[in-house]
């Protein structure tokens, strides 16, 4: 298996069908360093215009319309020692009588001190004067090209992955996309350096990163919706507006998972998702909104 280091000379704001950017084989890990959010490169220089510029797309050879792209999460490390996020909530994730009192949503820079692994305000606020955060690398925009010969835009999500703001897509983490074009044309890019759930501010910690990925091809593994498995949880994806078909899609995907991969019929996937399911709303920020179905591993069966 090969190792790439990958050094995009152009940019994307939407997932779709482009000329690949990079080819590999399947298998193969790809090195490359992302902008933020806005564009910014490691030296604070505007490459591109946002939102949320993808590097890609790359093709993984072998990878056809019916099965998953495996995509291992092998390391991220931020390229440079500031951040930013806005310093207000957004105004629909409180009671809409609250949003006139809300400050102006203005860029606050954070700090990102590298060699201890912390996060804090570059000029703190009354009250959080002591507060240091733990360094937590996510990727916030990545997947596959669309179906359909659809283009959709970084600012949100759908059954291909995208904007999805997930804190758990970090080193680690296995996530796996349904193909629907040849190649797969995986992107990604977006990736913050700590964020809560919800990303309720509109941002996380938003800065430029080298991210190390690990791309496979799993044939014939027929998936609607993104799936993911940390070392204690599998864990599935619904994207969408409201926030209930969000839930819905997730639960549909996870239940179909223990039937295809666990051999549970609907009876006993409902009883064990019904007393041990865990949901985390990773956005409700962006135009569709995601839900994260959460299993633990400690109760599932050993797989077929």
């Amino acid at each position: 298996m090969a190792t790439h280091r990958f050094t995009p000379t152009a940019y994307h704001n939407v997932l779709g069908t482009f000329p690949p950017a990079l080819r590999i084989a399947d298998g193969d890990t790809v090195v490359t360093r992302t902008l933020d959010a806005a564009g910014d490169d490691e030296n604070g220089v505007n490459r591109s215009g946002g939102p949320n510029p993808m590097n890609g797309p790359i093709f993984v050879e072998g990878a056809e319309p019916g099965d998953a792209l495996r995509v291992q999460i092998v390391a991220m490390e931020p390229t440079r020692d500031t951040g930013w996020t806005r310093q207000a909530l957004a105004g629909n994730v409180v009671d809409p009588e609250f949003v006139r009192g809300l400050p102006p949503r203005e860029r606050t820079l954070w700090q990102i001190d590298r060699a201890q692994g912390t996060v804090r305000l570059q000029q703190p606020v009354s009250g959080l004067e002591h507060l240091v955060l733990p360094l937590a690398p996510m990727i916030g925009c990545f997947g596959v090209a669309p179906s359909l010969g659809q283009a959709i835009s970084t600012a949100t999500s759908a059954e291909h992955g995208g904007n999805m703001d997930y804190r758990r897509f970090g080193p680690g983490t296995t996530v796996w996309f349904p193909v629907a074009v040849p190649g797969a044309l995986f992107f990604l890019g977006d990736a913050h350096a700590i964020q809560g759930d919800g990303e309720i501010v509109g941002t996380g910690v938003e800065t430029s990163f080298e991210i190390t990925v690990t791309l496979g091809v799993e044939k014939r593994r027929p998936m609607n919706w993104p799936r993911a498995a940390t070392a204690e949880d599998i864990i599935t994806i619904g994207n969408a507006r409201p926030l209930d078909q969000a839930l819905q899609h997730a639960t549909t995907e996870m239940a179909r998972w223990l039937q295809q991969d666990y051999g549970l019929d609907l009876i006993a996937a409902s009883h064990l998702l019904g007393q041990a399911v865990r949901y985390d709303i990773a956005n409700v920020f962006d135009p569709a909104y995601t839900v994260a179905c959460r299993l633990p591993k400690r109760y599932l069966p050993a797989r077929r």
